[in-house]
Parts: structure tokens; sequence; C-alpha cells
């Protein structure tokens, strides 16, 4: 494959991920998982040491841009990028329009996934079982955790960046859903970024966001080195360790879910009555389909399990197109 094409995959890869991290409960880290470059993405953060200086000294600028693997690194963050903006618009007008097809693509997806990591793990003992049993209920109690209270401290904002872009990069764990929990995704998604940066201009919302953008940055270095030192010492468990966070993370992905709690346009934190209207959905609780019908509306049963079928089959070609190859066990 050539350099253009290169960079063009790898673009649509992170693309991808921008979208996924828009929606609480989908992870950016599945997607570079299934697309096969979650282990390069952990690589190339990791580049960014103190080392870098020795490279640049010994070998200049071309050095370093090698060592991090700077064309696959800038067409992903390109990609990121818009797919984050094209998620915050789109992403929206779909869950607002039409949740239960999008939830349930998800959903297909994420099972796909769970099958997808499963199949590489080709040794199961006693300490995987375990470490599958553990992510799965860790990732699990994540979705059922009642929000906090956020707080606009920078301090505060620092520590969610170091948060958010950790759930990031685990498979089964969303950034934006960990924002959810801290009581940020408000304040940071849309009160600062959308409102405060790409609409007006706000100085202090620049600085928000810079401080939010140096706790990812922290977080991110730290976090890729710990990953990264676990699937070259313990690939098989930490796979078995990422298989349970997906298949936790399954709770908060069920397409036929009930608003139970909501934050208003002023922020404040309200229990959802039939018919009211609130700015953000923040905790929601899962129905059956024929239950969904009669608590909430129309569950779209034909149109939700064609979208999980869609999302599911999407997976494999993902895989496919990314040139992966997976034996089953």
């Amino acid at each position: 494959m050539n350099t253009k094409s290169n960079f063009i995959g790898n673009a649509i890869k992170g693309m991808c991920m921008g979208i996924a991290e828009v929606i609480p409960g989908v992870s950016g880290g599945t997607i570079a998982f299934i697309t096969g470059i979650y282990e390069q993405l952990l690589d190339s953060i990791k580049a960014f040491s103190p080392a870098l200086l020795s490279v640049f000294k010994n070998d200049g600028v071309k050095g370093v841009w090698a060592k991090i693997n700077g064309n696959f690194l800038v067409a992903l963050m390109a990609g990121m990028v818009l797919g984050f903006l094209i998620g915050l618009i789109g992403i929206s007008y779909l869950l607002e329009n039409y949740p239960v097809m999008l939830w349930a693509f998800f959903f297909g997806l994420i099972i796909a996934s769970t099958i997808y990591v499963a199949r590489q793990i080709d040794k199961w003992g006693i300490a995987q079982i375990v470490l599958l049993v553990l992510g799965a209920v860790v990732a699990y109690f994540v979705t059922i955790a009642s929000p906090v209270s956020g707080s606009e401290s920078l301090l505060y904002v620092f520590i969610c960046g170091v948060i958010a872009i950790s759930a990031l990069i685990l498979p089964g764990l969303s950034g934006s859903f960990m924002l959810l929990l801290l009581g940020m995704y408000q304040f940071v998604l849309h009160d600062t970024f959308k409102e405060g940066v790409l609409k007006q201009f706000d100085p202090n919302a620049i600085l928000i966001m810079a401080v939010f953008g140096i706790g990812c940055i922290v977080g991110l270095s730290t976090f890729a080195r710990v990953l990264s030192w676990t699937f070259k010492n313990y690939r098989v468990s930490t796979l078995a360790l990422l298989t349970g966070f997906m298949m936790g993370s399954l709770n908060k992905v069920w397409p036929w879910r009930k608003p139970v709690l909501g934050l208003t346009e002023e922020g404040n934190m309200v229990e959802i009555t039939n018919g009211m209207q609130v700015d953000k959905i923040i905790k929601e609780v899962n129905l059956m389909p024929a239950q969904f019908g009669i608590e909430v509306g129309d569950p779209y049963l034909i149109g939700a399990i064609l979208s999980m079928i869609f999302g599911f089959a999407i997976v494999f070609i993902m895989e496919r197109f990314s040139g992966n190859t997976t034996e089953a066990v």
C-alpha cells in the first residue's frame, strides 16, 4: 500500500475514533483495536519521552519523526479532530431522532468487537478467566455508577482530562462517558468547547480547554506506557481484561433505555418523568423492547435488529480493510 493510501486509511480510522468518543458508552479504543492500529498507537504515544532529545541530537528532525511514527500520528489525529467535529453535530442529531437504531448499531459493533478480541487469545487459563470476569464487572459497575457533581476549578478540569483520555484508549470504556460520571460532559464538551471556543472564541474557555488538554497529554503519555508494557509482557492476560471491559460496557449501549436522570440548561440534576425535556440525559435504565413500547414509545424492533446486524458486520469489514488476520481459538 502506498504512502497516500496509508495516510487516507489512517485518517479514516482516526475519524471513526473521533466520532466514537463523542458518544458516551462507545470507546475510541475499541475502534483502534478492531482496525489494527491499537498497539501502533500505544508505541507512538510512548515514544514521546526525554529519549527523543538524544534521537534529535543524533538523527535530527527526520529521526524524531521516524521514532514517533509521525506520518501515522498526523493522519490519525487529523481524522480524529474531523470525526469529533462531525460527531458533535451529526451524532447529536441521530441520538435525538433515531436513538434506538443508533444504540442498536453500537450494541452489535461492540459484541463483534468483543468476539474479535477474544479470538486473539490463544491460551485460556484460570488467570485469563479471572481477568475477563474482573474486566466485565468493573466496566458494568462503571456504566451504572451515579454521576458526581462537577467543578469548574482548573485542577478538577485537569484531573478530568487525565481520566477521560485514559478511558479513551481502553477498549470498552468511553472517555465521554467518564466525563459524564465526573459531572463534566456538559461543561467541557458543550459549554466550553462547542459554545465558548468554537462559537465565541472566549479566552476563558480557551484556557479551560488548554488545561483539559494538558491533563489529556499527561494521562495519555502515562497510561499508554502502562498499556504498552502490559501488552509486551502479559499480552494474553491484557487481551482477556480488555475483552471483559467490552463485555461489561454492553450495558451502556443497550438500545431500549428509559431516561431517569438528566441535566437542565442551568446545569441542575433532575429526575426525569414522562414527557420532561432536559438538556442532557445522564442516567437511564434498560428495558426489554415490549416494556419500552409500553413506557417510552415505539421500540422499532425490526430497524434495531437490522442496525445490530450492520454494526456486527462492519467490525469484520473493518478487520478485512485493515489487513488484519485473526485465528480463532
